[in-house]
């Protein structure tokens, strides 16, 4: 039975989604530049379409499918199986039975293992980027980025399984001894979004697996293929059958199975903090160890000594990258008084040189929109700014190219009352807004539930210190709008989320620590 691609609720929100899609182009054959992107695939054996259980490529049980859709053309892609919960509880089964064996490894056998890994993802980079934009629709040269970035977890974290230290503690009696060990939590549920298809599952995958835990990944509908292929590099690399298993499908139930699984002993979720909040809750019967990487709602703080070149750029990445689906945008752009017209000015000019398009065509520098609930999602939006005072300087309306394309749109005099300054648009829409002192900008940056990332320009090292140290947020860029890396922490505070991914402090998200006690040595 064919399910046709749910249209997910919002542009976050991966784990419910409706029964059928919303308004959206008749479906097209392929054209010829995706047809022949799918031969490079398929020649180099990287298009999956079954689920990955016990190492073994496994339809539904029930038969199902859901396609997977190109969203620049509304090309089918694929017809990948659309599993649920019976699927889930064997992949979990076969996670916690290879728990056992790849715990018992050493680290540098683990570590042999993820280079691997790593080396065919940089290996196979240009087919796993054309999988990318066929499927998400981010330009090609994103893709190949994000490709770099996301292999660049397994790399670091193949590295940091070595360095998995204890301690020992210096005894309060002479004839005893303390010591404390760092272990594998046990299998871990990975809950991963379709915004980046390949870096949200290494950042998450590199670390369980460096520390010896066995995962069991739920990726998005809307974006398996990239996951699956991964997951069978993983394979060839000589990562054991069981230890990363990928189900996909019906998300309320797989999400429900990986909760109430007592074997499940940790939870990793990438997405919107309505969802994360439930996995939460859902997580208390058993008791899970969770982490949680939710929704941002970034200010970009730009003062009146900034470097007018430098806080563009840095802005229009912070804002425009993958068409503003990212949780890390800058979703709010402050600026100061004193600079707010020359700089609106400059910006504006800036974002006209950004070219909207299908990802695989090389001068595309924007593409569509995961779906049409996303583009519906940016016209409200926009409405209510418009509707209490705020002017369009730029675009405010779909591309002429259809499908699910909006023009990169610029919108002055936004206020806090508005959408676009209190939630994450999650779309190509800069919502300019005026500020007269550090004390005002601080206040309207802080003025949200999110704590994820914040940028901030100026010239001033005691207000860049200042301010970073002001601003309620995990992350914080000045001078910068591309901040991420593996070797940092990323994660936010207040309703953004728990925990951190990357960087050494990324590893401790999958360890439990154990004392013992060792006594009568005297």
């Amino acid at each position: 039975m064919m399910m046709r691609r749910a249209a997910a609720l919002g542009a976050r929100h991966i784990l419910a989604a409706s029964s059928s899609p919303s308004r959206v182009a008749p479906l097209r054959h392929m054209s010829a530049d995706a047809g022949a992107a799918m031969e490079k695939i398929r020649a180099a054996g990287l298009l999956r379409t079954q689920g990955l259980i016990a190492g073994k490529w496994v339809d539904a049980y029930d038969g199902k499918t859901i396609e997977v859709q190109n969203p620049a053309t509304g090309e089918v892609l694929a017809n990948v199986s659309c599993m649920g919960s019976r699927e889930t509880s064997d992949a979990i089964a076969s996670a916690n039975s290879t728990f056992y064996s790849w715990s018992k490894l050493t680290a540098s056998e683990r570590s042999k293992a993820l280079r691997k890994w790593y080396d065919l993802l940089i290996a196979h980079k240009e087919e796993l980027a054309l999988l990318m934009t066929l499927e998400q629709g981010k330009p090609m040269k994103e893709a190949l980025g994000e490709v770099n970035y996301g292999a660049s977890f397994i790399e670091y974290f193949a590295e940091e399984a070595k360095r998995i230290y204890g301690d020992i503690i210096p005894p309060t009696l002479s004839d005893r001894r303390l010591l404390v060990l760092k272990q594998p939590v046990g299998v871990v549920g990975a809950i991963t979004p379709w915004n980046f298809p390949l870096a949200m599952i290494t950042r998450k995958v590199g670390p369980a697996l460096a520390c010896g835990c066995t995962v069991v990944v739920k990726p998005s509908e809307f974006t398996p293929l990239t996951a699956l292929a991964a997951a069978d590099l993983a394979l060839q690399a000589g990562i054991p059958a069981g230890a990363v298993n990928v189900v996909m499908g019906n998300a309320p139930e797989i999400g429900d199975a990986l909760l109430q699984s007592s074997q499940v002993r940790k939870i990793t979720f990438t997405g919107s903090t309505a969802v994360g909040k439930k996995l939460m809750a859902g997580s208390a019967n058993t008791v899970k160890k969770v982490s949680l990487e939710l929704g941002g709602n970034a200010p970009c703080i730009v003062f009146d000594d900034a470097d007018i070149d430098v806080a563009v750029k840095g802005s229009l990445a912070a804002k425009f990258r993958n068409s503003g689906q990212t949780c890390v945008c800058a979703n709010r752009i402050l600026v100061q008084e004193g600079i707010y017209e020359k700089f609106a000015s400059a910006f504006v000019k800036a974002v006209q040189s950004l070219q909207v398009g299908n990802g695989l065509e090389e001068s595309t520098s924007q593409g569509p929109l995961i779906n049409e609930a996303a583009v519906q999602k940016v016209e409200k939006f926009v409405s209510d700014a418009t509707s209490k005072g705020a002017n369009v300087m730029l675009g405010g309306k779909r591309h002429s190219l259809g499908m699910t394309f909006y023009e990169p749109t610029v919108v002055g005099n936004v206020s806090n009352d508005m959408l676009l300054f209190r939630e994450e648009v999650f779309g190509p829409v800069a919502p300019l807004i005026p500020f007269k002192t550090e004390e005002e900008a601080i206040h309207l940056a802080n003025d949200t539930n999110a704590g994820l990332a914040a940028y901030i320009f100026t010239k001033s090292i005691p207000r860049s210190w200042r301010v970073s140290e002001s601003l309620e947020y995990g992350l914080v860029g000045v001078n910068e709008g591309i901040i991420s890396t593996e070797v940092a922490p990323f994660g936010g505070v207040k309703q953004s989320g728990l925990g951190r991914e990357g960087s050494k402090y990324g590893v401790d998200e999958y360890l439990e620590l154990k004392y013992i006690c060792m006594g009568n040595l005297g």
